[in-house]
């Protein structure tokens, strides 16, 4: 049986940069190869990043047997296209959220996958990490009682004049949904579990380029829960993340990217009482989480926690709320 997993890299975009470091420290995992469109940029790229083997397409470095896994961080309007033929080669699969953007890919993404037998997982770094799972936790336990909302957002400012940004193309499938519209989205559907979204209403600011820069969406679940979600371009950075039942509202100051810099991250606890709780999750980089959880659903067999089942209700949902913003109507999800 392997002992570790050994990544390639598809691309050599600068989002890489987040994930060559946990992979390097990951006990069970080795950064085996890098793969550009270009001989000479896959080759200049392994050598910065010390990656041993660099090849000149995509294809070469699927089809290399010493590739047990692959990091695709692709253009979304690539991702389906090279998860399909990662699984068909039978590598495992690490995607760049959004997995896909259609139904129709999604299914492709699963059939391909079921038939080679790989895992394939939406890369949610901050789904993996402690203070998420403890959060969930405490639903579950029932310290904030029953769930009434899911209050998140993340909003950034890119300016207009960057039109060359991939996030403000039309054609590469960009809009702030898209790119930071599916962390708020995926939280409401993940801490709502067992419920299930089952309508939508939402709003959008459309920008220059054609995508939207701004949206806006109100998630319905099949029980007690309401997801209130925002995302856009066009604001100075924020994020957060309120978890509120009838007992108690749970607060997350930094949900996505916590423990990343180095420090411990802390979230607060408010009873009916007034009374406040300060829960501190030790620093853990969240894509080291990420890279660990690969290593054991791919060698442990463990559960994935970010499975294709739940993929799939985020896909859902943020069609959903793509047809309502382009509508100004209530959708079923």
């Amino acid at each position: 049986m392997p002992t570790k997993v050994r990544w390639g890299i598809l691309s050599t975009a600068n989002i890489n940069k987040a994930l060559l470091g946990p992979i390097r420290k990951a006990e069970r995992s080795e950064l085996f190869a890098v793969a550009s469109r270009d001989q000479g940029r896959a080759e200049a790229y392994a050598q910065r990043e010390g990656i041993p083997h660099a090849y000149g397409s995509y294809e070469a470095l699927l089809t290399d047997p010493n590739v047990d896994a692959v990091y695709i961080s692709l253009p979304n309007s690539l991702h389906c296209e090279w998860t399909v033929k990662a699984a068909e080669a039978g590598k495992h699969v690490l995607c760049e959220k959004p997995l896909v953007v259609t139904v129709e890919e999604f299914d492709r993404v699963e059939a391909a996958a079921q038939a080679s037998g790989v895992l394939v997982v939406e890369a949610f770094m901050y789904l993996h990490h402690p203070q998420t799972q403890q959060a969930r936790r405490l639903i579950e336990e029932g310290r904030l009682g029953t769930l009434q909302l899911v209050n998140s957002w993340f909003n950034f400012y890119l300016p207009p004049e960057r039109a060359e940004n991939i996030r403000l193309s039309s054609e590469l499938t960009g809009g702030s949904l898209w790119d930071v519209g599916v962390y708020p989205n995926s939280a409401a559907v993940f801490m709502a579990q067992p419920q299930q979204p089952e309508r939508v209403w939402a709003s959008q600011i459309v920008g220059e380029s054609g995508v939207d820069v701004a949206m806006r969406a109100q998630i319905e679940f099949s029980g007690s829960a309401v997801g209130q979600i925002s995302s856009g371009f066009r604001t100075p950075f924020r994020e957060g993340l309120f978890l509120v039942g009838d007992e108690g509202t749970l607060h997350l100051p930094e949900p996505w990217k916590p423990g990343l810099t180095g420090k411990d991250s802390a979230m607060t606890l408010t009873g009916r009482d007034g009374k406040a709780e300060t829960i501190v999750t030790p620093a853990v980089d969240p894509y080291l989480c990420e890279v660990e959880a690969m290593e054991a659903s791919i060698l442990d067999g463990a559960a994935p926690v970010v499975s294709l089942s739940l993929s799939r209700v985020f896909l859902h949902t943020a069609l959903a709320i793509y047809a309502s913003a382009r509508s100004g109507e209530v959708v079923a999800v």
